[in-house]
């Protein structure tokens, strides 16, 4: 069996005794994944990544890298781990070469990767620009190519398309992309623009208020949705529809002239429908009206399916 390539079991964390932040965390992320690390502010999402990778002391729980546990093994895990935690640590008063050159240095990588890296992410053309004049998101940018100077087999970023334009953050999702399917790297990104991670990830973990409310494939979490959607039904005899669904004690409103049906599945949808027909009402439209990652993400928030 191939471990996992991150793997927490119980990981629970506390800034005072009344305040819980992480509540028996235990991820689990499969080698060759974009995991999607999903979470409202404050669920835990950032402390979860501080701690995995050491700039938290660990309080309970395991960490394990590749199958190896990290506390005995820390610097030769993060040898083969890049990060982007937060905001970007970068000297001001140098270019972005510089910056990297320095780094180069401490990581004794090949000096190559320097030109590589910068390509990468779009800041070859820079020069002897100082950083203290680059924009948000070139700093986002040159902090990616920092991450990846290495060669790391794990890239852990948070929020890395924080601060990009539109344009930005398409290339961003491409880079992404091309490094885990060329390259093999596994990506995990925490995110709160939902519509960009549904474009991006193959898994996803939802966390909110330190605990986990969902992990699994993206497609997983999408047919967990679709187990108890919300349906639309444009009718012939909308008052008749609702007398008939009220009878089988399932949750429905009038919307617009249209039925409003909450938290019901496909099969349920399926036998609604043919009791409309038995009873002459004609059935014009049946529509899933939430299917899309950001509605699913705040269900699982407001009211998780679990």
């Amino acid at each position: 069996m191939v471990p996992f390539c991150l793997e927490t079991k119980n990981l629970t964390h506390r800034f005072s005794k009344q305040e819980i932040i992480l509540d028996s965390v235990n991820l689990k992320i499969g080698e060759g994944s974009i995991y999607g690390f999903l979470g409202p502010n404050g669920a835990g999402k950032t402390t979860t990544l501080r701690l995995v990778l050491g700039l938290l002391k660990k309080q309970q729980g395991d960490i394990y890298f590749f199958g190896i546990p990290f506390i005995q093994n820390r610097l030769s895990i993060l040898k083969r781990v890049g990060s982007l935690i937060e905001s970007p640590s970068l000297y001001a008063h140098l270019t972005a070469q510089e910056n990297l050159l320095l780094l180069q240095k401490i990581y004794k990588c090949p000096r190559q990767r320097i030109r590589e890296v910068l390509n990468q992410v779009g800041l070859a053309h820079t020069g002897n620009k100082k950083i203290s004049q680059f924009s948000l998101g070139m700093k986002q940018r040159l902090s990616i190519a920092i991450a990846l100077l290495h060669t790391p087999s794990l890239l852990i970023l948070d929020e890395p398309t924080n601060g990009l334009d539109p344009n930005g953050i398409i290339e961003i999702r491409e880079l992404l992309t091309t490094l885990n399917h060329q390259q093999g790297i596994t990506i995990i990104i925490s995110s709160h623009l939902l519509s960009e991670i549904e474009k991006l990830v193959t898994h996803v973990g939802i966390i909110n208020k330190g605990r986990m409310m969902f992990q699994g494939t993206l497609q997983e979490l999408k047919d967990k949705q679709q187990q108890a959607s919300v349906w639309m039904l444009e009718t012939s005899n909308p008052d008749k529809v609702l007398q008939i669904i009220s009878s089988n004690n399932w949750s429905a409103q009038l919307v617009s002239g249209k039925m409003v049906i909450s938290h019901i599945s496909k099969d349920k949808i399926a036998l609604i429908n043919r009791q409309l027909v038995a009873h002459g009402i004609e059935v014009y439209e049946i529509s899933m009206v939430k299917n899309d990652l950001e509605t699913i993400f705040m269900d699982f928030i407001n009211d998780p399916i679990l």
